[in-house]
């Protein structure tokens, strides 16, 4: 039987979904490369595999991924590891090379690139920031409280815009009626942003 079939929903929400799951998806080689690899899809933001209950849970946010998406996420990923033999029973040695043959071939090797790629990016932004920062060495030594206030709040509004900059450019842009609750929570926060400043000079 086809490893798509066996897996039963058994409880839906918003941003929320539980699965019954076959044996053979619950030894820990297995189970640990699976709940790795639904992490990496865009949108997942939490993921537990329960082995003894064979019960996979799934956090994601409606916004970057919508249920049907998921699903179709999921049933592509199964049927792309059954059709490498995945889930065939394996001396441990062979399994664990196997394991790792198949992770770096697969989709989500790139998806770990590309966030490795922005986490430097943001580390690399912020230690210019920080370098900012600390050449205003008399601010500091005056009022340290506010010029940290004010490089947190420089802290905050980079790491928002890293978070959300997928949403903008790939929905918010392209249908700002839709989200138009989000544009005007921008706005605020802008407005917030630009009048502190405004305040601090």
């Amino acid at each position: 039987m086809s490893i798509q079939k066996e897996i039963i929903l058994r409880y839906k929400s918003s941003g929320h979904v539980r699965f019954q799951i076959p044996e053979r998806l619950c030894s820990p080689e297995i189970a640990t490369f699976v709940s790795d690899a639904i992490s990496q899809i865009d949108g997942v933001y939490q993921v537990n595999l329960y082995r003894n209950k064979k019960k996979l849970a799934i956090r994601f946010t409606n916004e970057t991924l919508s249920f049907k998406d998921l699903t179709q996420q999921l049933l592509t990923l199964f049927a792309d590891l059954e059709n490498k033999n995945f889930f065939v029973a394996k001396a441990s040695p062979t399994k664990t090379a196997f394991i790792k043959n198949i992770f770096s071939d697969w989709q989500g090797a790139r998806w770990a690139k590309g966030k490795y790629t922005e986490t430097k990016e943001t580390a690399q932004a912020i230690g210019i920031l920080a370098k900012l920062g600390l050449k205003k060495k008399p601010e500091i030594l005056i009022n340290p409280e506010k010029t940290l206030i004010n490089f947190f709040n420089d802290v905050l509004i980079l790491f928002l815009i890293k978070t959300h900059w997928k949403l903008i450019t790939k929905k918010w842009l392209l249908e700002p009626l839709k989200y138009r609750y989000q544009w005007l929570t921008v706005f605020y926060l802008m407005y917030l942003f630009i009048r502190s400043k405004n305040k601090n000079k």
